[in-house]
């Protein structure tokens, strides 16, 4: 696998599909919720000046990934502020399931400098996989748009 690609949009009728690659799950996850703000805007046009701390938690690993991108979409949706850069810090298990810790960077959402694309409505658990190899990790899931 090409280690330099992040992300694929793959082909869906009416939502995005997203496979999303890393060397570990925590890349993996990272590269996921950049394709979800991929999918909304221009991410390279969005600068890190805005930093935040986000904690989620789950029972398994496609609930972390769903309530993970969820609490990144619910942030904008309250904040205005789009995000370009994650680094999730741990994925730890807990007696409960799973939690995970990150800061995430971002800029208030400017309709001059960001490019509005579609819209997303929520993340889904159609179709959802989480695959891992020795050294590589692919998360695919689907958008609904």
């Amino acid at each position: 696998m090409d280690m330099q690609k992040r992300y694929d949009f793959l082909e869906h009728t009416a939502d995005a599909y997203i496979a999303a690659y890393g060397r570990t799950l925590e890349e993996a996850f990272e590269n996921a919720a950049l394709a979800t703000f991929e999918v909304m805007t221009d991410v390279n046009k969005v600068k890190p000046h805005v930093e935040d701390i986000v904690e989620v938690e789950a029972r398994d690993q496609s609930a972390l990934l769903y309530n993970w991108l969820e609490e990144l979409l619910v942030r904008f949706e309250i904040t205005n502020n789009l995000f370009s850069r994650f680094k999730i810090s741990v994925i730890e298990k807990t007696s409960h399931g799973l939690r995970l810790k990150a800061k995430i960077w971002g800029d208030s959402f400017d309709p001059n400098k960001h490019t509005q694309r579609v819209g997303v409505k929520a993340v889904t658990y159609h179709r959802m996989e989480i695959v891992k190899e020795p050294e590589a990790v692919t998360v695919k899931f689907i958008l609904d748009i």
